[in-house]
């Protein structure tokens, strides 16, 4: 357990993208230990109320977006993404990437989320043309649980390092 408030931030604030208010708001309860971490981060962004909810979909960079293009994401978000492929797209992908992200955040007002670790790029393609179509009210909802996918992913490599 790590009673230093900056020390656990520094491990894990970065689990839910851009949002250490996660992280921060879990320490001031405890501080939890490490292995119930992923179920109390979960319950604190469940219950922080959806403006809260959406800026934190909100922080996620586009996939395959202009940030992964000149190399200004989190060291978290670039690992996943080139471990999907997404860095190797070929210009017609990131093409179809640009326009679907674009679509979508003016249909739903944040970017498509997925947790791409163990996927490759046209399966990721996929699932945004499929996606790009759902309510708002459905998507909000998955958006939610794939930031929660993800924040799994992160927990398991940190506990992993």
């Amino acid at each position: 357990m790590i009673h230093n408030k900056s020390a656990y931030l520094r491990r894990f604030g970065g689990v839910y993208e851009h949002s250490e208010w996660v992280a921060e708001k879990a320490f001031d309860m405890g501080p939890p230990a490490p292995e119930d971490l992923p179920a109390i981060m979960r319950q604190i962004v469940e219950d922080a109320g959806h403006e809260a909810q959406l800026v934190l979909l909100r922080a996620h960079p586009d996939l395959a977006g202009k940030l992964a293009k000149t190399g200004a994401l989190t060291s978290e978000s670039t690992s996943e993404q080139a471990s999907a492929g997404l860095d190797q797209c070929t210009e017609t992908e990131f093409a179809e990437f640009t326009a679907l992200n674009e679509r979508y955040k003016a249909r739903f007002g944040f970017p498509y989320i997925l947790a791409v670790r163990g996927r490759h790029r046209t399966e990721i393609l996929g699932n945004f043309r499929e996606r790009v179509d759902n309510t708002p009210k459905v998507e909000f909802r998955e958006a939610l649980d794939q930031v929660h996918q993800i924040a799994a992913l992160r927990f398991e490599a940190l506990f992993a390092g």
